[in-house]
């Protein structure tokens, strides 16, 4: 039976939502991008002056309308713009698979890697990894900055016999690329079902079925084990909770890549890290946008041996 969806749609009369006017400011659409993400929707496209927004059904609740409605009224009151109109529909999934592929072009994200959908040749240059997706409804096009800062840090960082976890695995785009940069194997998990099973047909599309197993469950689905990185390109919100479980996962000398995180989300990350017992020692921001890289603490590590 086809799985449907509820696409919101937020609208100023005279342009795209923005806190200072009628304009296309990225950092500002982005902004709102962030918001809709902490409610669970997970698809986004522009649509001239529209942002449109897409949840399952099976997430969306009517009781989400007011708020969004109160959220995207402050983000246009201080340049005195229109009230944006919101509104909401129900649409099939074919119908959302046809207007994704009119947006989605191979991007190149980083220095290596491109991306490119399953309905476009990409021709790699000299040095470029490609990895081919069928997006459907998940995150991992490349066209969303946290999955840009994530392959950006995974590319200086992860190295050739590795062990790899990728939490909220999406397509199945990070663990793609982890064993792309020489991963020895790679472990994927995401709760929703659909991206599960979208990210097995990637796998499949990128012949690494051999080094990516796909879990369809959360952090404690994964077997007890130790890896050499985890990745985690999902909310604030779901990432704090499970801080405790990622440093069981990992190796003494692991690393920790945390993507799909706001700029204002900096300080509860950085407060919710050190009560894990883990340290940042580095960090990339783009637009509205931040990853950051940590380990464990050596401090707290030498410590709990005393």
């Amino acid at each position: 039976m086809p799985r449907s969806f509820v696409e919101c749609t937020i609208v100023a009369d005279q342009g795209p939502v923005t806190d200072r006017g009628p304009v296309t400011d990225r950092g500002l659409v982005e902004q709102l991008v962030g918001f809709m993400s902490q409610l669970g929707f997970d698809g986004f496209w522009e649509d001239g002056p529209q942002l449109k927004c897409y949840i399952s059904s099976e997430r969306w609740s009517p009781a989400m309308l007011p708020e969004i409605e109160s959220v995207t009224a402050l983000a246009t009151r201080s340049s005195g713009s229109p009230r944006p109109r919101v509104s909401v529909s129900s649409i099939e999934d074919q119908n959302w698979n046809a207007e994704w592929e009119k947006t989605i072009r191979p991007i190149k994200v980083s220095e290596k890697f491109v991306i490119a959908p399953t309905w476009h040749v990409y021709d790699p240059l000299p040095g470029e990894i490609v990895i081919t997706i069928d997006p459907k409804m998940s995150f991992g096009t490349g066209y969303h900055e946290s999955t840009r800062l994530v392959l950006k840090l995974m590319e200086k960082h992860i190295r050739p016999g590795m062990q790899l976890l990728d939490i909220g695995t999406g397509t199945g785009v990070l663990a793609i690329a982890g064993i792309r940069l020489g991963a020895e194997s790679a472990i994927g998990v995401d709760i929703d079902e659909w991206s599960y099973n979208n990210a097995l047909e990637n796998i499949t599309l990128n012949r690494v079925e051999g080094k990516v197993h796909i879990i369809h469950g959360d952090l404690h689905s994964v077997p007890e084990r130790h890896f050499d990185a985890i990745v985690a390109n999902i909310q604030r919100s779901v990432i704090e909770p499970i801080l405790p479980g990622m440093k069981e996962h990992l190796s003494p000398a692991g690393l920790l890549i945390l993507s799909g995180l706001l700029l204002q989300d900096r300080d509860s990350l950085m407060e919710s890290l050190a009560a894990a017992g883990l340290v940042v020692r580095e960090e990339l921001r783009e637009n509205e946008w931040l990853a950051l890289l940590s380990i464990r603490n050596p401090v707290s590590e030498s410590g709990s041996h005393t």
